[in-house]
């Protein structure tokens, strides 16, 4: 279930530091509990104001966390701050160092061909022992190719992984794991936009400041 969720503007953001977030996401996986988890920045939050399905992915998510200083200053001015901001290019290094400890396996799931696999090497030097256990970069248009989303979640079904990081940007991305968590059954799925692709150093992240 959500995790200490509060109402936000048009929405509703679980506002919890970066480790509640961790120790509910390793629950949830100890659990063998499918859900999906989204940090919302700015321009997701207006897309939630005209996009009704966007908006139903996002209420339906195990946990949609904070991410980007415009919220957190909006929060504060309402006068209910949020205790931490948890941007999805934060979040994959904290859970990849702690799945490394834990046995956990991951699966990166877009990007642009080759990067995945590249962003897959940088984690596992960076992490000792980390079970990196499969990597795919789906070609343009997969999600209107009912064969190639079949053969996505045979893929990953098949993988066993425990947490798969999906980079394709919103709400491709979003999209994809609402639609199809139930199918491959992978506990925890995360929308992570770029994060792939920062990883990999095929895109600069912004400054910690933006």
């Amino acid at each position: 279930m959500p995790l200490n969720r509060v109402k936000f503007m048009n929405t509703y953001i679980d506002n919890v530091t970066m480790d509640e977030a961790v120790k509910h996401i390793e629950e949830c996986i100890e659990q063998r509990k499918i859900g999906q988890v989204i940090t919302p920045n700015v321009d997701q939050i207006v897309r939630i104001e005209w996009d009704e399905y966007f908006k139903e992915i996002c209420e339906n998510c195990e946990l949609l966390l904070v991410d980007g200083h415009p919220l957190m200053w909006i929060a504060k001015a309402y006068g209910e701050p949020f205790k931490e901001k948890i941007p999805g290019s934060d979040l994959v290094p904290v859970l990849c160092e702690r799945a490394a400890q834990k046995g956990y396996k991951v699966f990166l799931l877009g990007a642009a061909e080759g990067v995945a696999a590249k962003a897959a090497e940088v984690l596992k030097r960076r992490y000792k022992g980390l079970q990196i256990v499969g990597t795919y970069s789906p070609p343009y248009g997969f999600e209107k190719d009912e064969d190639e989303i079949e053969k996505i979640n045979t893929m990953l079904k098949a993988s066993c992984a425990d947490m798969l990081f999906v980079g394709m940007g919103v709400p491709k991305q979003d999209i994809f794991i609402y639609e199809n968590m139930q199918k491959y059954q992978i506990p925890m799925s995360f929308s992570i936009g770029g994060t792939i692709d920062f990883i990999a150093g095929t895109q600069k992240r912004a400054p910690k400041w933006v």
